[in-house]
């Protein structure tokens, strides 16, 4: 299994770090994918993935919401780390209105931004998406380039958001913990959409999924949306282990 989406380079885990990466190994995880904040998480994430070269990758990118007043200086700092070191992708970035819109057009513009940096570095985008479907596939349909690619992670959005998003070439659903969770709508969406297009994540250290729900996220906890993903879609686990697996590593151009 890989885990498309975890931030374990957070103070969340400093206490246990190594065991949560042995915990992960031992539930049959092969890769953990690292997608960045801001500048202020560059360098404990660079140090989880120098820790764990081939197992711990890590992302580049500038999430919503660190966009503030000072974005255009985040993204030099996030654009300049490009010519020092090879990342797997642009993330996490997006847009999330869900809070609040005060830095709506700064999002929408530091999204544009990084969408052309994953389009001329030809690597793919991980998705943040929160209150903001409308406006993130406007800016994608404006400023749309052939070569974009990537994951709308923690996928949370309608039938009509997901046939949007599989209506782009080379883009997936990313999901996680909330795929367990009672009363969300989630599982009838993806019972409309199939599992060819999904890749599974956990968020860590957020959405657990159940029976970890309200305690950390960790990725050992990620076999609970493979196997929840299967009972919605009456396969094994093992089938949608191999369909996610295979769609995470194209995406990523990952190696075993």
């Amino acid at each position: 299994m890989i885990d498309t989406h975890s931030h374990i380079y957070l103070e969340q885990f400093d206490e246990d770090r190594e065991q949560v990466i042995t915990r992960a190994r031992a539930n049959g995880l092969s890769k953990i994918l690292l997608p960045n904040i801001d500048s202020s998480s560059v360098e404990a994430m660079l140090a989880v993935s120098d820790a764990h070269p081939l197992y711990c990758l890590p992302m580049m990118g500038l999430h919503p919401t660190s966009v503030k007043e000072d974005y255009i200086k985040e993204l030099e700092i996030a654009e300049q780390w490009f010519e020092k070191r090879n990342f797997i992708g642009i993330g996490e970035i997006g847009m999330d209105l869900y809070w609040d819109s005060t830095f709506k057009k700064e999002q929408e513009d530091a999204l544009r931004v990084q969408l052309r940096w994953a389009a001329e570095m030809q690597l793919p985008v991980s998705l943040h998406t929160r209150s903001a479907f409308p406006e993130i596939f406007q800016v994608i349909e404006r400023h749309y380039d052939s070569r974009l690619k990537g994951v709308f992670h923690s996928f949370s959005g309608s039938i009509e958001d997901a046939r949007k998003v599989l209506q782009l070439p080379d883009f997936y659903l990313g999901i996680n913990g909330t795929v367990t969770y009672k009363n969300n709508t989630l599982p009838a969406v993806l019972a409309e959409t199939g599992y060819d297009r999904v890749v599974l994540e956990t968020d860590a250290p957020y959405l657990p999924p159940v029976p970890y729900r309200g305690k950390r996220n960790e990725p050992a906890y990620l076999p609970h949306v493979r196997d929840k993903l299967a009972d919605i879609f009456g396969v094994s686990s093992q089938t949608i282990e191999e369909v996610t697996d295979k769609n995470a590593a194209q995406l990523f151009r990952l190696t075993p």
